[in-house]
């Protein structure tokens, strides 16, 4: 094979490995048969791309987290961007961003003030955020409401979309695959407990959170309850009818 073969080959693989890692961004954690339908490449193909992912750091596998009652048979394996994969497409000042909330806190005296200030820092910025997403959900049908915030948030980019929830819980699932704040909201969980109260202001519902990105899942996962319906979702330590400041940002499992 000519030197320029090679290197066609090689830019080729390298092209087909980023729209791997790209193709678990956008839906979230993979497996190998997830991955092989969406891109049209044998599963043969998808591992030997995914062997180069793991061993870069780009991606990492674990056993899949199943929500509500439990199959029989081990869950599949699945794959999630690891930090490092998730910081070749985010572009965020994640230091300045940590920076600056960690100086709101001691300009605030510190303790349980300067958590105060930072809390109320994270909710006027979601607040302003959220009016373009109120936008969207108000000129939806009141069913489609959910899939239409996934829309919006993607287009802020968190990748999100919405689909029923497994289990015998009537609600929807609104999954959010990418956080371009998640490392600081791993320092600063307010941000996520901000945007909690922003869903639930958004659908007229009290929503719960059954995991982030930023405490270590590999998606963002958000219950939402039909209209009508008082259920809970199986998984969540939050059982009363409001969204919980210190259970929101953080993974109950």
């Amino acid at each position: 094979m000519s030197e320029a073969s090679q290197g066609e080959l090689a830019t080729g693989e390298r092209s087909t490995r980023n729209r791997v890692a790209r193709s678990i961004l956008d839906h979230g954690p993979s497996t190998v048969a997830d991955l092989a339908q969406r891109l049209g490449l044998t599963q043969a193909a998808v591992r030997r791309h995914l062997d180069t992912l793991v061993a870069d750091d780009v991606v990492a596998p674990r056993e899949q987290r199943v929500y509500g009652a439990r199959t029989r048979g081990r869950p599949a394996k699945v794959f999630a961007l690891t930090d490092c994969g998730r910081d070749a497409f985010d572009q965020s000042y994640d230091t300045l961003a940590a920076d600056a909330m960690r100086w709101i806190a001691q300009a605030a005296g510190g303790g349980v003030q300067g958590e105060a200030a930072v809390a109320a820092f994270a909710k006027a910025r979601l607040a302003a955020q959220a009016e373009t997403y109120r936008e969207a959900v108000e000129a939806a049908n009141p069913e489609s409401r959910t899939e239409a915030l996934a829309k919006a948030l993607t287009g802020d980019g968190y990748a999100a979309t919405a689909k029923s929830a497994p289990g015998p819980h009537s609600g929807e699932q609104l999954c959010q695959h990418h956080c371009p704040v998640a490392h600081v909201a791993e320092q600063f969980p307010q941000l996520c407990e901000a945007e909690t109260e922003v869903f639930s202001r958004l659908l007229g519902t009290h929503v719960q959170r059954l995991a982030t990105i930023a405490h270590g899942d590999g998606v963002c996962t958000t219950f939402i309850p039909r209209s009508g319906s008082g259920a809970v979702a199986t998984g969540a330590t939050q059982t009363d009818t409001s969204v919980s400041a210190s259970t929101a940002g953080r993974n109950p499992a």
